[in-house]
């Protein structure tokens, strides 16, 4: 009797799912499945700007990728006060009061975009202001009980082929052996750092790779094999982490992929102002249901709150979970946190994109910055209500 029980045991303990021993989220099926085992319905936000700049969140038109922005902000202020510019910025953008708001409103995870630059130099030292940040931050994330997506939104190289790479404006790093090998230490690098570390849903490993006007007969039979070693990299330091793999030609296409190549793998597409019937995902449904994998829709938004709420109950019909773009921009009403439009902003904005020579006063600079830092805390900021509400979320303060 007693050897029967011992095998029943075992056979139960064989049963348990191995996201209950880890900790950690997993696929199954075309599912997330938390650790408790039940299905989670990823309902995110983005963290656009912070560790990776873009040109629009500042209302830039010319100076659009990180490195012409550096550039713009160092023009206005020289190099040591602009360092101490970018220090505060990225430690007033996002901070624990951001976390802990986002979890009251009724969000469950966050999707964290980098810029490899703040986490390696170009040599490969794996050292940078990042690693503090993102620590701090993915602590704030498990304290306040949600779930993080870390994305690499600028790799070596540049892997889009557009401004929001910072690369050459062209996917350099599908070209050079070397620039794939950063990248792949980098992924590694950051597995190590967090394995095991609930708080992590998954890796999102590459953001809108492959230009849809570059050499896609080249660079789409590319994806899959580096994500394979990516993902090989990822796993053999950190076993069981969720992987998410973008489709090409800006996050649009699984046309490249074949069947999944290995367990606990989740597939992106990023949809922005398309149609809110099911034929705008439907080649995106049938590759899901083709092979049996989950889908998450890891950018969207930018336009209207009523089409917001359609779109996100299209995806929720479909069981399809989602990240909006973004959390805080510059004065916008398609964002959650609007940062007020500081004085004078207007004279920073055309001497950072060239359109003036004559660079705004000192006076000047020190006002709009000084608000611009001001107005991004959450306290200062201007929540909006209605974005939230479209999301499904809280309505009101």
């Amino acid at each position: 009797m007693r050897s029967l029980l011992v095998a029943l045991m075992i056979v139960l303990s064989l049963a348990v799912p191995a996201t209950a021993e880890t900790g950690l989220v997993r696929t199954q099926g075309r599912s997330f499945v938390a650790p408790d085992g039940k299905v989670l319905h990823i309902k995110g936000i983005s963290f656009g700007n912070w560790l990776m700049p873009e040109g629009y969140m500042f209302k830039f038109e010319v100076a659009k990728a990180p490195n012409q922005i550096y550039g713009a902000f160092e023009r206005l202020l020289g190099p040591e006060r602009a360092r101490v510019f970018w220090t505060d910025f990225r430690e007033r953008y996002i901070t624990e009061d951001d976390i802990r708001f986002i979890k009251s409103v009724g969000f469950n995870t966050v999707r964290i975009p980098l810029h490899w630059g703040l986490f390696m130099t170009a040599d490969g030292s794996m050292t940078g202001p990042g690693w503090a940040l993102l620590d701090r931050v993915l602590g704030w994330v498990r304290e306040a009980g949600l779930y993080a997506i870390v994305d690499l939104h600028a790799a070596p190289g540049g892997q889009t082929g557009i401004n929001h790479d910072d690369g050459p404006g062209y996917p350099l790093m599908f070209y050079v052996p070397r620039h794939r090998a950063l990248t792949v230490a980098l992924w590694q690098a950051i597995a190590r750092r967090y394995a095991g570390n609930p708080a992590i849903l998954g890796y999102d490993i590459l953001n809108e790779p492959i230009a849809p006007y570059h050499d896609v007969a080249t660079l789409n039979p590319r994806l899959e094999p580096f994500y394979r070693k990516v993902t090989e990299a990822i796993r053999s330091v950190d076993p069981g982490r969720v992987v998410i793999l973008a489709g090409g030609q800006w996050s649009s296409s699984f046309d490249m992929f074949g069947p999944p190549f290995t367990d606990n793998l989740a597939y992106t597409y990023h949809s922005f102002w398309a149609s809110t019937e099911r034929d705008s995902i439907q080649r995106h449904l049938n590759f899901s249901n083709r092979y049996n994998v989950p889908l998450f829709l890891g950018e969207t938004g930018e336009l209207t709150d009523e089409w917001n709420e359609q779109f996100r109950a299209l995806h929720e019909t479909h069981g399809i979970g989602w990240s909006f773009w973004t959390y805080k921009n510059l004065d916008t009403p398609s964002t959650v946190v609007s940062i007020p439009r500081p004085d004078g902003w207007n004279e920073i904005v055309a001497f950072a994109d060239g359109r003036t020579a004559v660079k705004p006063s000192d006076a000047l600079i020190q006002r709009a910055l000084t608000q611009y830092l001001d107005g991004m805390r959450l306290p200062n900021a201007t929540v909006r209500w209605s974005y939230l509400e479209s999301l499904g979320l809280k309505a009101a303060p």
